[in-house]
């Protein structure tokens, strides 16, 4: 039987980003104190309005003293910092934060004795295996069970959210109490010009592109109601698919521009185009500084054939997922206001 929190109190990195800001507010819903790590102090994010209802503490993952000095014993750590990234000039970053930084945290927190740790990780952490059937009718089915193998089609960032969970996965093996869940692209109301709320910034301006593969996206109210019951529970050393739903590109972009009164995609990208483009963006990026537009690794992303299967968290706790059409119906009502 896992114990509770003697105070009700949840340490919570990244939590000025997408997830983790819902998953901040759900636990001080819930009563709980939150404390969060932030890099650059005075800057709330997605928490600007509630800012003052947080204890902040100056620092980030990469800085083992900063975190020795917030994790107690017999407290809750949530784990949702990380650097997203497909860009090139992205993957120190992301080296030193998502894997340097997990490993930082794991140990901190075998060291301080924490009573549970909540990972917040990615369904592209479990690799993707190679395709049988390269067919949107036909996808692929990745679960929980899906063992990592190299794969050209395994981002960077993949690889350092895989690499994260062996961390996560040996603290685990050392004593840890831990859960981890994986989510598809995170959906919901957010920063428009960051991270997967993109989406929604790409059919506000109408433009006019899909690619033809599969999105499998998820409800951020539902990444964060699963991960604090995961929390509340007893359930330990497993992780979690967070998956409410696959479908094409297509229809994606569709849905949400007729809900949204714009303009949807109407051509699609062939993949030979793809392949034309991202050179020719990376040359782009390199001589103007700027991010590209696409990389290899999103051209490969656009056009892959997998279903992420999230039933597994159905099947263990009192769970549904909200449905697309809830979801976008949020999104329209922030986009109106």
């Amino acid at each position: 039987m896992i114990s509770s929190p003697s105070d009700k109190t949840v340490f919570i990195t990244g939590a000025t980003g997408f997830v983790g800001s819902y998953v901040a507010r759900r636990f001080l819903a819930d009563g709980y104190r939150v404390n969060a790590l932030t890099r650059q102090p005075g800057q709330f994010g997605l928490l600007t309005d509630i800012a003052n209802h947080i204890t902040w503490h100056p620092g980030d993952v990469t800085d083992i003293p900063a975190l020795e000095a917030v994790i107690r014993p017999n407290q809750d750590v949530i784990h949702a910092a990380a650097v997203v990234s497909f860009s090139p000039k992205d993957r120190r970053a992301m080296e030193k934060v998502n894997v340097e930084g997990t490993a930082n945290l794991v140990n901190v927190c075998l060291n301080a004795g924490v009573r549970k740790l909540g990972f917040v990780s990615s369904v592209a952490a479990l690799g993707r295996p190679a395709r049988k059937n390269p067919d949107a009718s036909q996808p692929t089915v990745i679960d929980e069970n899906q063992k990592w193998a190299e794969n050209p089609e395994n981002s960077f960032y993949a690889q350092t959210k895989y690499r994260a969970e062996l961390e996560v996965w040996r603290g685990m093996a050392e004593g840890l109490n831990a859960v981890i869940v994986n989510p598809s692209v995170v959906m919901g109301v957010g920063d428009w010009n960051r991270t997967s709320t993109q989406l929604v910034k790409y059919v506000l301006d109408e433009k006019q592109f899909y690619p033809n593969g599969l999105i499998n996206y998820v409800d951020v109210l539902d990444v964060a109601d699963a991960l604090t019951r995961l929390m509340y529970s007893d359930i330990s050393a497993e992780r979690f698919v967070l998956n409410g739903g696959t479908m094409p590109y297509r229809d994606f972009f569709g849905q949400l521009a007729v809900a949204l009164g714009k303009r949807p995609p109407s051509v699609a990208v062939p993949d030979w185009l793809t392949q034309v483009l991202w050179p020719v963006e990376a040359v782009r990026s390199a001589l103007t500084g700027s991010t590209p537009l696409i990389t290899r690794e999103t051209a490969r992303s656009a056009r892959s054939f997998y279903r992420m299967n999230g039933e597994k968290i159905t099947q263990t706790l009192d769970f549904q997922y909200h449905s697309f059409a809830e979801t976008v119906e949020r999104v329209v009502g922030a986009v109106s206001k």
